[in-house]
């Protein structure tokens, strides 16, 4: 883990604990709480860069716990631990960004297509710091609002495709490429798992935010939680060549907060 990310998870880390013994001190509610469910994430890209558009969300698991802290009536700062894997899917005609052999190189920006399942899988961990502040007390129903930044670390980028296909001069698939007179360039697999994380940043940095519905069960509550994430940092480490993405998720969970004050 490079000295940046590794500094964030200290910060938080001291940060929360030193927010819970001010909250102990002036008798403030402190909550720890648990969370899984699902999310969909999505890699966002201009809609004039030929590699990073026409992505769709896929689904993916999320998980994490979280630290409470009362600022005062209805107000308080929740910072967050997560598993929360980002990217997207793309399927159909799309540029191969590999070298294919037999073929020559074309200039830069131009491409060979191909019909392929082309998925994005970034794993990352998430550090959100929000601000919540509770519409209505859990008596025994609540409902609460909240956002902020967040900080991500990737831990693991793999770039999974899969299919046959020949090739093409275009992104409609009209145009095939020829190997002989009206002969076209031999079907080729595009099964494969490759390993991006070092063509990434490893840092990413957006805003978040959401509400949920509480049911209180004596000091503590059960939570059904909506979130949603954007991106404000570039992936790709070198644009040029690998085009410009950001993140984008939407986050369902559900989970359980302890009263420990």
């Amino acid at each position: 883990m490079s000295k940046t990310p590794r500094f964030l998870f200290v910060f938080a880390f001291v940060f929360a604990l030193s927010a819970s013994a001010l909250a102990q001190s002036q008798g403030r509610e402190i909550f720890v709480g648990l969370k899984a469910g699902f999310s969909l994430p999505n890699l966002v890209g201009g809609s004039n860069q030929e590699i990073t558009r026409d992505y769709k969300s896929r689904m993916a698991p999320n998980f994490g716990g979280f630290v409470d802290v009362q600022l005062k009536k209805n107000t308080s700062i929740q910072i967050g631990l997560d598993y929360a894997p980002q990217g997207g899917k793309r399927n159909g005609i799309q540029p191969v960004t590999s070298p294919i052999p037999g073929l020559p190189a074309l200039p830069a920006g131009a491409y060979y297509y191909a019909n392929f399942n082309n998925t994005a899988k970034l794993n990352y961990l998430e550090i959100p710091i929000m601000l919540k502040y509770r519409v209505r007390k859990q008596k025994p129903v609540g409902f609460y609002i909240n956002g902020g930044p967040y900080m991500g670390f990737l831990m693991k980028a793999t770039q999974v495709t899969s299919g046959n296909s020949t090739l093409y001069l275009n992104n409609t698939g009209t145009i095939p490429v020829l190997i002989g007179p009206n002969t076209p360039f031999p079907a080729i697999p595009f099964d494969a798992k490759t390993d991006v994380t070092d063509n990434l940043h490893r840092f990413n940095f957006g805003l978040t935010g959401g509400g949920g519905i509480t049911f209180k069960h004596n000091r503590n509550y059960f939570f059904i939680d909506g979130r949603a994430s954007y991106g404000l940092t570039t992936l790709q480490k070198n644009t040029a060549t690998d085009g410009k993405s950001r993140t984008g998720n939407l986050v369902f969970s559900f989970g359980y907060a302890f009263g420990v004050k």
